[in-house]
């Protein structure tokens, strides 16, 4: 997601305490600790909890990896007005504000998921949704169930972007996750952590009712792909 730049630098205030704050309501709602949702960003990031207090500056450059990273509104961030997270509205023709072709929407549970001809899915999309800052998505999915709440709650629409290379994960992020026989032929939305065993991997629940870990080797994944954001549905 990207962020216009005029925004940045005509309205952030590098010195801002409330900035800090902001940052840190914005990190408790995703359910993600400081080192989680900073490391993400920039590994090299260690002050974060002396911004969140308001007790160190946070620079413009780390304020636009943060937006360019996370669906988080920068007009909010900035002045504490509108939404706290940019969402993406889908019509009733399923296209937001323009009639560009953007990327397809599958409503389909994750369980009945194939994958073919038409791209990423194995089935032709029921409509394609334009919404710029996630149009280098391959599709977009219905959420249904509470294991990933307060993260994405059921009913919200997660889009997806596929990853090719196992071995380059965002530890703490949430990926969906096809897996073979091996383990079960699951396809699941997880928080994924690393194994001290390097040949597999954790896959975790945001929701702390959904007690447990599941392991899965790292070779019986067949398919994964990184979770950029989630949009609101209004009417489809």
């Amino acid at each position: 997601m990207t962020i216009n730049d005029d925004i940045i630098l005509k309205k952030a205030d590098p010195q801002s305490i409330k900035i800090g704050l902001r940052l840190k309501k914005f990190r408790l709602v995703q359910g993600q600790n400081s080192k989680e949702f900073y490391g993400a960003v920039n590994p090299n990031v260690s002050n974060y909890v002396a911004i969140e207090n308001g007790h160190r500056s946070i620079g413009i450059r780390l304020i636009k990896e943060i937006t360019g990273y996370y669906p988080i509104n920068p007009e909010w961030l900035q002045t504490g007005e509108g939404e706290m997270q940019l969402t993406a509205p889908v019509t009733e023709m399923g296209l937001n504000e323009s009639d560009e072709k953007g990327v397809p929407f599958f409503n389909v549970n994750l369980s009945e998921i194939s994958f073919g001809e038409y791209g990423v899915l194995g089935e032709a999309p029921e409509y394609y949704v334009n919404f710029r800052p996630f149009n280098d998505c391959d599709a977009y999915l219905p959420i249904y169930g509470d294991s990933m709440y307060p993260k994405y709650a059921s009913g919200e629409i997660i889009a997806i972007r596929e990853i090719t290379n196992f071995n380059v994960l965002q530890w703490g992020e949430a990926y969906l996750v096809v897996t073979d026989e091996r383990s079960n032929h699951m396809t699941t939305v997880k928080l994924i952590f690393e194994h001290p065993d390097a040949a597999k991997i954790i896959l975790r629940s945001s929701n702390p009712n959904f007690k447990g870990d599941t392991v899965v080797l790292r070779d019986s994944i067949q398919k994964m792909f990184l979770i950029k954001g989630k949009v609101t549905r209004n009417q489809l």
